[in-house]
């Protein structure tokens, strides 16, 4: 069974390590030091479910459904280049105050309501649990798919907890106005990036 947990394990963090919109706003939140402990909770946390959602069944019903897989690719669309717009906004304002308000400081709501966002519009994360990860672990015997899934989880926990940890301990470094246009350009990059793959694969 502790064949079939590293198999998870390894599996899921290279489903993770890929830098995506999540793994963008958690470091981003992380160098801002704005509830990146928090941030990365919440980001494992949607993964468990979307892990044991996959693997326990979940991933037939995306598979059958092409009205609910083309409803989440345009919603993630939206969102990324909704979201890439903010990050350009910052590189190109004026005068770049790290400590504003709209930059240094948001709401614990509009904190949540954003990395639920990032994660649970993104497609991509579907067809990471749901295909690759549901259909290796959907066809394992009942125990070894529950060491599969806690293996994959484990990664999860992991990665996130430690890219906030990493960026919050760079802050020093990271949080002066010349990086934070750096770092919001590599982010609205990446925002709009995966946005157009998405606008792509969703019109063919």
């Amino acid at each position: 069974m502790f064949g079939m947990y590293w198999q998870g394990f390894f599996l899921g963090a290279a489903m993770i390590l890929p830098l995506g919109p999540q793994n963008a706003y958690v470091m981003n939140q992380g160098i801002r030091r704005q509830y990146h402990l928090m941030i990365a909770l919440l980001c494992a946390l949607s993964d468990v479910i979307l892990i044991c959602a996959g693997i326990f069944g979940g991933s037939a019903l995306l598979s059958q459904s092409s009205l609910l897989l083309s409803l989440i690719t345009w919603g993630g669309v939206a969102f990324l280049l909704w979201y890439g717009w903010g990050a350009f906004n910052v590189v190109f304002k004026r005068q770049l105050d790290v400590v504003s308000v709209d930059i240094a400081r948001q709401s614990r709501w509009r904190v949540i309501a954003t990395v639920l966002a990032v994660t649970w519009l993104n497609p991509h994360v579907y067809l990471d649990t749901f295909v690759v990860q549901g259909s290796i672990g959907g066809q394992m015997a009942p125990d070894a798919r529950s060491w599969f899934a806690l293996g994959s989880i484990t990664a999860s926990f992991l990665w996130f907890f430690a890219l906030a940890l990493l960026a919050s301990w760079l802050a020093p470094w990271l949080n002066t106005p010349k990086a934070q246009r750096v770092i919001n350009a590599f982010v609205g990059v990446i925002m709009w990036s995966i946005a157009l793959q998405l606008a792509h694969s969703g019109l063919q």
